[in-house]
C-alpha cells in the first residue's frame, strides 16, 4: 500500500511522486509527507478514509467549503451568514450552476443541511464560511463552528471557532502554521489522527482528515447523499463585518 501504520508514506511512493512532479523537488527535502490514519481504529469516529469522496470532483468541485454549525436551524445559518431572510428558498444543483454562470463563477450561493443539533453550511466556489467575521457570527453566544474549505488553485483551510472567537485556522496540508488565539486547540484531535501538529510535515489527505475531525468535533457524518439538492440556501448579500 505504501502507508505505515504510524501513516508515513513510503520513501519509493514518495520518489515516484518527485519524478513526475520534479517541481516539488525544492521544497520537498524541507517537508515529510504523511498520510493521516486514525491512531485508535474502531472507537466507531470518523476517519479520514470516510471522506475518500471528497477527492471526485464531480461531487463538489476544485472549490468548496463546508461549515459545521453547531446549535442552529438551517434558517438562522443562511441569516448569520448574510442572506436575507426573503431570499431564502430551496436551491437545486441547476440553481447554483446558473447562479456560477450570472456570477462569472464567483459562487455567492450558501445552502444548508440540517443534520441533528448541527446545521452544515456548502459553498461550492466560494470560502465565506472560512472568513473570521463569518465565523464569530455563528459561534457568537456560546455555539461553535468548524470550516473545511478546499481550493485547489490557492490553498485549504480549516478553521474553528467558539464563542464567537476563532481558536485556530490553518491550512490543513501544513497544520504546523496555525493562527487564531488558541492555535493549538485542536492539537489533540490532529494527534488522534496521526498528525504531528510540530512536525514540518505535508498532510498527503488533508482534506479527508480535515472533514473527518470536523465530524469527530460535531459528531455529524456527512456524506454525498446529504448534500443532494434541493436544499434551503439563497445568496450572501449583507455578509458579517464586525
Amino acid at each position: 500500500m505504501g502507508v505505515s501504520e504510524r501513516g508515513r508514506i513510503a520513501p519509493q511512493v514518495i520518489d515516484a511522486f518527485l519524478t513526475a512532479h520534479p517541481d516539488a523537488s525544492a521544497t520537498a527535502g524541507r517537508l515529510e509527507l504523511v498520510h493521516a490514519v486514525v491512531q485508535e481504529p474502531g472507537d466507531g469516529r470518523a476517519a479520514p478514509d470516510d471522506y475518500a469522496w471528497q477527492d471526485d470532483e464531480a461531487t463538489l468541485g476544485p472549490i468548496y467549503t463546508l461549515t459545521f454549525v453547531h446549535a442552529l436551524d438551517e434558517r438562522e445559518v443562511l441569516r448569520r451568514f448574510g442572506v436575507a431572510p426573503q431570499n431564502i428558498k430551496l436551491l437545486t444543483d441547476e440553481d447554483v450552476y446558473e447562479r456560477l454562470e450570472a456570477t462569472d463563477g464567483m459562487g455567492d450561493l450558501v445552502m444548508t443541511v440540517g443534520l441533528g443539533a448541527w446545521t452544515v453550511a456548502l459553498e461550492r466556489d466560494a470560502w465565506q464560511g472560512t472568513r473570521s467575521e463569518v465565523l464569530r457570527e455563528l459561534s457568537r453566544d456560546g455555539g461553535q463552528a468548524i470550516a473545511v474549505s478546499r481550493h485547489d488553485y490557492a490553498s485549504h483551510r480549516l478553521a474553528y471557532a467558539a464563542d464567537g472567537q476563532v481558536l485556530t485556522s490553518f491550512n490543513p496540508e501544513f497544520p504546523f502554521t496555525r493562527e487564531g488565539i488558541d492555535p493549538g486547540h485542536l492539537d489533540r484531535h490532529l494527534c488522534d489522527l496521526g498528525i504531528d501538529p510540530k512536525a514540518d510535515d505535508q498532510i498527503g489527505n488533508c482534506l479527508p482528515a480535515a472533514l473527518a475531525l470536523g465530524s469527530r468535533i460535531s459528531g455529524v457524518m456527512l456524506t454525498p447523499a446529504h448534500l443532494e439538492g434541493p436544499l434551503l440556501g439563497g445568496s450572501v448579500t449583507i455578509p458579517p463585518s464586525r
